[in-house]
């Protein structure tokens, strides 16, 4: 009889079966794990982009259904309504300063006199030309008023005589064309003599003067600076002593009690604003009204220059240099879905925000469209509705983000 015995290898099956069986376990286990990550992946890039913030680190503000003011905010600065500039006339050294600045002064008022030689000179010279020019015509216009008067008697008397038959018609005729020719020489000497004085005052002292003594006065009067109107005078810049050449600025003529407002508004209004809008402000509670005046079209800086003036009487002691905040009226009031104004625009342009979603959890990132603003509020024209709540402080941080998750406020558990 043949007996069987076992193969040197059958107490090994079982320990084989039993690593196969950890091996295969193994592998669902890593392929539940990748199953997990992968579906935690397609979690996190189905929300987008996330941030977390704490909701005390944000502000939070609701779209409503409000009146709408259409205005902008500037600060005005009161300035004198009339700046009248003093210049020189004729240059020279200054002499006298009869006045300080910042004092009060009527129009026609000496406030500087100049010295300058070398014009008092050419004055006199002037004025004896002057003066030889007024001898000529004298002794032209004598002798021309004698042969009129002559032509005249001898008229007279011919008349008579060519009455009288006593002398030819022709004779008659020729006088009286030598007494009517005389007549006209006399009225174009006087004429030319005229223009001429006029023509070297205009030369000497720029204006049109007729004698010698309006030349001299002419002369003086180029070196004496005069108040072009009642008001106060700023900026004055004359010392004796000082050397000033013709045209010079020697200071200002503000109009004392006469004010108007100046504001730079930002270029983005230019082509908004115009002659007419009204601005609105307060000073010591009461209410005051003024209109744009004036628009600048020139930017300086990003800004243009409007001048406003007061609707009716300025308010009482007021001063130039006082600043004032004034609401200046873009349009009338109208009924609009509004949002709080905040930094968020500025971010972005008024297209897009974060909405807030209804549990108030988190807000997500939406297309919008904003239309106008003002310092209070901005018009909502697309994309959200009455109720819904929008994040409008600044989105630095989160600017490329998709989705804005809040967390408990700093400070709390």
């Amino acid at each position: 009889m043949s007996s069987s015995t076992p193969g040197p290898f059958a107490m090994d099956q079982p320990l084989t079966h039993r690593r196969a069986g950890w091996r295969i376990a193994g592998v669902v286990v890593i392929a539940i794990l990748a199953l997990s990550a992968g579906g935690w992946l397609f979690m996190q890039r189905s929300k987008g982009a996330v941030y977390r913030v704490p909701l005390n680190r944000v502000t939070i503000a609701t779209v409503t259904e409000a009146p709408f003011e259409d205005y902008i905010a500037v600060r005005g600065t009161v300035a004198p309504l009339i700046i009248d500039y003093l210049t020189t006339d004729q240059g020279g050294t200054v002499k006298e300063v009869l006045v300080e600045d910042g004092a009060r002064v009527k129009r026609g008022q000496t406030l500087i006199i100049l010295s300058n030689p070398a014009l008092q000179l050419q004055v006199a010279a002037q004025q004896l030309t002057f003066e030889q020019t007024r001898f000529r015509y004298e002794h032209d216009l004598l002798d021309i008023e004698h042969q009129i008067s002559t032509l005249k008697s001898n008229l007279a008397r011919d008349k008579i005589l060519l009455d009288g038959n006593a002398i030819a018609p022709s004779t008659y005729q020729q006088e009286l064309a030598d007494y009517q020719y005389s007549l006209q020489l006399r009225d174009a000497t006087i004429a030319s003599r005229n223009v001429e004085q006029r023509v070297r005052a205009t030369q000497l002292t720029g204006q049109a003067r007729g004698s010698a003594a309006d030349v001299a006065n002419a002369g003086v009067d180029a070196l004496t600076v005069r108040a072009p109107i009642d008001g106060q005078l700023t900026a004055l810049d004359a010392e004796v002593g000082q050397s000033k050449t013709q045209g010079a600025v020697l200071g200002q003529v503000n109009s004392a009690d006469r004010f108007k407002l100046s504001a730079q508004i930002d270029e983005f209004y230019l082509a908004h604003m115009s002659v007419g809008q009204e601005g609105l402000f307060t000073i010591d509670g009461k209410p005051f009204r003024a209109q744009v005046a004036k628009v600048y079209p020139q930017v300086t800086n990003g800004t243009f220059k409007v001048d406003l003036h007061f609707d009716g009487a300025a308010p009482r002691d007021i001063h130039v240099g006082q600043t004032v905040d004034l609401k200046v009226e873009m349009g009338g009031a109208s009924q609009a879905l509004t949002l709080a104004n905040g930094p968020f625009y500025q971010d972005t342009g008024g297209s897009w925000a974060f909405v807030v979603a209804p549990d108030g959890a988190y807000a997500e990132r939406r297309t919008i469209r904003l239309g106008r603003r003002n310092p209070d509020v901005v018009e909502v024209v697309d994309g959200l509705k009455p109720g819904e709540r929008v994040i409008i402080s600044g989105y630095e941080a989160i600017q490329k983000m998709d989705r804005v998750e809040f967390s408990k406020p700093d400070g709390n558990p």
